[in-house]
């Protein structure tokens, strides 16, 4: 489709798509703004998939994660997080509860290798098995308000009864029992299948999606739209706002960190933290002045010393401002304290403001 391809984890990966054929708009902008609008397709296949089966599952869930996993029901999703014993990221991870003793970890593709023997070391002493899946299935996102709408015509499930982090089985285009989840990573509304990962069964769906989503002016959407949709919507990202240097106490993640489910790896450490404070934490920058932070850049205190630095940084084409998460001493992350990035030898005024930088629409 003519994108602009790079090297992402091993993986051959679009950037963007520009416009062509019958496609009059493309690029990064225009992607982003059809799935705030309307509808974008995802080619995500380079997600891994950790499957746990067997009588002990949840109990190495539990062990390994920082969510409640025993509140789940079955066809139900969390937002959580492997974590090593200082209270810091091994990867965050979608856990989905299949069955009675089956649940499958959807976790980042960089960061496979290292996840994948994580679990099997920590599931050790559990009676469940650990299947990696990963090259199992191709992973196709279909995110926006005209998602559902979009994928509706191609499956016989009625996707109005699966609700936000829930998720089903059911034929999609004409394939029996497909995986079909209402997650995201774009801070809008949408959907994931889970298709076989054969080449000519994936490019059919993804062919067939484009042409139920026509409609609608669907577009495909690269790595780069992906990223400004996730960061208007200040949704992690591993190696930027959480890593094995940082805790879940400085991330701002402990929303899904339940520190009253009993023993897991790294709670000793978080409790330890919750007593004590932290020292930094992430907040959301708008820029006062002109100029564009970038991943990496520092950041400086009106005085000009180095007090943070930048984990992600974009021109937000939806909200048409220049936002950035970064990491900065708790003493000056209150909304409205004014810093700076430095960016190109200037520093840049900023000023903190509330994250998410944008929320969906609520459903009328």
């Amino acid at each position: 489709m003519g994108a602009k391809m790079v090297d992402f984890n091993g993986w051959d990966m679009p950037v963007e798509y520009p416009a062509s054929g019958e496609r009059k708009t493309g690029g990064l902008v225009a992607e982003h703004l059809a799935v705030r609008k309307s509808v974008g397709i995802f080619d995500v296949s380079h997600m891994g998939d950790i499957r746990l089966a067997g009588p002990e599952a949840l109990a190495a869930v539990q062990h390994m994660t920082m969510n409640d996993a025993s509140k789940l029901q079955i066809g139900q999703a969390q937002y959580s997080a492997l974590l090593y014993p200082q209270g810091t990221f091994v990867d965050d991870v979608i856990v989905h509860r299949m069955g009675e003793n089956d649940y499958l970890l959807v976790i980042n593709a960089g960061t496979r290798e290292k996840d994948v023997n994580w679990v099997r070391e920590a599931a050790k002493g559990y009676n469940c098995t650990v299947e990696d899946l990963s090259d199992n299935y191709t992973q196709i996102a279909i995110q926006g308000p005209n998602g559902w709408k979009t994928l509706q015509k191609l499956t016989d499930v009625d996707l109005t009864q699966v609700k936000f982090y829930w998720f089903t089985h059911g034929t999609v285009c004409g394939l029996p029992n497909t995986l079909i989840a209402r997650t995201g990573y774009t801070a809008e509304d949408g959907f994931e299948i889970y298709v076989p990962s054969d080449e000519a069964t994936s490019e059919r769906v993804w062919n067939e999606v484009m042409k139920a989503g026509k409609e609608f002016d669907v577009v495909p959407c690269g790595l780069g739209a992906r990223n400004t949709l996730r960061l208007e919507g200040a949704l992690s990202l591993y190696g930027h706002e959480i890593s094995d240097s940082i805790t879940v106490w400085e991330a701002g993640l402990t929303r899904f960190l339940k520190m009253d489910k009993g023993d897991f790896t790294g709670r000793e450490t978080l409790a330890k933290q919750q007593q004590e404070g932290i020292k930094r934490t992430l907040v959301g920058l708008e820029n006062v002045d002109r100029g564009i932070p970038r991943d990496g850049y520092k950041v400086v205190d009106l005085g000009g010393k180095e007090i943070g630095y930048v984990t992600s940084g974009s021109p937000a084409p939806f909200l048409k401002r220049n936002i950035s998460l970064a990491y900065v001493p708790v003493e000056l992350s209150a909304v409205d304290t004014e810093v700076a990035v430095e960016i190109r030898g200037q520093n840049v005024k900023c000023k903190v403001v509330p994250i998410p930088f944008y929320k969906r629409p609520k459903k009328s």
